[in-house]
C-alpha cells in the first residue's frame, strides 16, 4: 500500500487539530477561559516550567541508556541537545521529518548501528513513557472517589500489573539486547511522569485550585496518552478534547480543565522552542571517553 505524501498527512493533521479546537470553543466561552488564565500565579508557573525541564532531562538520560546498549556511547550533553532538537521538530516542524526520525537519522549517519535496532529503541523509549503514564493513570483511577471507577478497582489493578509483565515479556522476547536496562529505564520513566505530574500540580496551584486535584491529574495523564496518537499537530486538539470530556465524565469544571491544558501546552511549547538553536547549528554528537566507557560497561 502506497504511503500518502508528507504534505497531505500534515494537512490532514492540521485540519483535524483545527476541527477539534473549533468544536471545543463552541462548547466553552473563550472569555471564561481567559478569565481563569488571568488568575494564574507566575510564581507557581516558573516552578512548573522547571519541573517540566527536569522531566525532559531525565527522559533524555533514559533514551541515552538505550543508545548505550547499541554501543552508541553519546555524552549526556550531546544527547540532551539531540533530544531538545527532537522536541522542536515534533512540535514545530511536523510537516518535515519527525523529531524521533531525525534523531535516528543522525545516529545512523554517524555511528555503525543497525537501522532496525535504532528504530526499535526509539519506539521502545516512547512506549516506556506511555507504560508509566498508563500505570499512574490506573493508580489514580483506584484512588479517586468516583463510584463507577471504584467498581472497576480489581480490573484496573489487574490490568496495571499485567501491562508491566506484558511489556517486560515483549522486551525479553524481541529486544533482548536492551533487557539488562529494563528496570533502570522503568525507574527513569517513573521519575519523568512524577516530575510532569508535579508540574501540573503547580499549574493547579497557580490557578488557585485546591479541590478535585486527583481528577485533574488523572485527566492530564489520559490526555498525555491520547496526544501521542499521530492524528493532530503536536497533540493540539486531541489533548484539549480529552481535558474537556474528561472533566465532563469526572464531574469537574470544563473551563478550568481546558485552562490547565492550555497552560501546559504553553510550557511545552516554550521549552521545545529552544531546540531551534540546534536546527540552525546541528548538535555535534560526541562520545564519552574510552576510560569512562569501560567504567560504565
Amino acid at each position: 500500500m502506497t504511503k500518502p505524501p508528507k504534505h497531505i498527512t500534515t494537512a490532514l493533521k492540521v485540519i483535524i487539530s483545527a476541527i477539534l479546537i473549533y468544536f471545543i470553543f463552541t462548547k466553552i466561552d473563550i472569555n471564561e477561559i481567559g478569565a481563569v488564565l488571568k488568575k494564574a500565579n507566575p510564581f507557581y508557573i516558573v516552578f512548573a516550567v522547571i519541573l517540566f525541564v527536569f522531566s525532559k532531562a531525565i527522559a533524555s538520560v533514559r533514551l541515552n541508556l538505550y543508545f548505550h546498549q547499541l554501543k552508541v556511547h553519546l555524552t549526556e550533553k550531546s544527547n540532551l541537545k539531540l533530544y531538545l532538537l527532537g522536541m522542536f521538530y515534533n512540535l514545530f516542524l511536523p510537516g518535515g521529518i519527525g523529531g524521533d526520525a531525525y534523531k535516528g537519522y543522525l545516529i545512523k549517519k554517524q555511528f555503525k548501528v543497525d537501522t532496525k535496532k535504532i528504530v526499535s529503541v526509539l519506539v521502545i523509549d516512547r512506549l516506556s513513557g506511555l507504560l508509566l503514564l498508563f500505570i499512574f493513570a490506573c493508580a489514580l483511577s483506584v484512588i479517586i472517589d468516583i463510584g463507577w471507577l471504584q467498581n472497576l478497582k480489581i480490573l484496573i489493578i489487574t490490568t496495571l500489573f499485567a501491562s508491566v509483565l506484558v511489556f517486560w515479556f515483549l522486551i525479553k522476547k524481541f529486544f533482548n539486547y536492551i533487557l539488562s536496562v529494563f528496570w533502570t529505564s522503568f525507574i527513569f520513566s517513573a521519575l519523568v511522569q512524577l516530575a510532569q505530574l508535579g508540574s501540573i500540580f503547580l499549574v493547579l496551584m497557580s490557578l488557585g485550585i485546591e479541590t478535585d486535584l486527583i481528577g485533574y491529574l488523572l485527566i492530564f495523564l489520559i490526555s498525555s496518552i491520547v496526544s501521542v496518537i499521530p492524528l493532530t499537530i503536536g497533540g493540539i486538539g486531541s489533548r484539549e478534547i480529552t481535558f474537556f470530556y474528561g472533566a465532563t465524565l469526572l464531574g469537574l469544571n470544563e473551563t478550568v480543565s481546558l485552562s490547565i491544558s492550555m497552560l501546559f501546552f504553553l510550557i511545552t511549547a516554550s521549552v521545545s522552542f529552544f531546540g531551534i538553536l540546534y536546527h540552525f547549528k546541528k548538535p555535534e554528537l560526541k562520545e564519552i571517553s574510552f576510560t569512562s566507557r569501560v567504567g560504565n560497561d
